[in-house]
C-alpha cells in the first residue's frame, strides 16, 4: 500500500470541518453522509465534498449498502503522520540528550 506523503495528510487534516468530520468517526464509528451532515454545521454537498477529500487522502473508507454509504477510519491512514512524528521525536530525544550530557559535564 502506498501512502501519501505527511505534509498532504496534514493539509487534509488542517481544514476543521474535515479534521471534525474525521474525529466524529473516529468516535462514533460508522456513520452515514446524512448522519455526519447532522450537527456539521455544513451542507450534505460540503460533507461529501470533505469526505471525498478524507478519502483521497487514505484517512477514511467507505463501505456501500444499498443507496447509502457509510463511511469509517482507515487507521492505516495516519500512518504518514506517525512516521513523522517518530522521525522527530528520536531527533528531538537525541538533541536533548546531548544537551543534558554538556550541562552535566558543565557541572563538573
Amino acid at each position: 500500500m502506498s501512502f501519501l506523503p505527511a505534509s498532504d495528510v496534514f493539509r487534509v487534516l488542517a481544514d476543521p470541518t474535515r479534521r471534525a468530520l474525521y474525529e466524529r468517526l473516529a468516535t462514533e464509528g460508522e456513520l452515514s453522509v446524512a448522519e455526519l451532515t447532522a450537527g456539521a454545521g455544513v451542507s450534505q454537498p460540503a460533507v461529501s465534498q470533505h469526505l471525498a477529500a478524507l478519502k483521497g487522502a487514505g484517512l477514511v473508507g467507505e463501505q456501500k449498502s444499498g443507496r447509502r454509504v457509510i463511511y469509517h477510519v482507515d487507521p492505516d491512514g495516519l500512518r504518514p503522520l506517525f512516521d513523522w512524528v517518530t522521525h522527530y521525536a528520536v531527533f528531538w530525544r537525541d538533541r536533548f540528550d546531548a544537551l543534558e550530557h554538556t550541562l552535566d559535564e558543565m557541572e563538573d
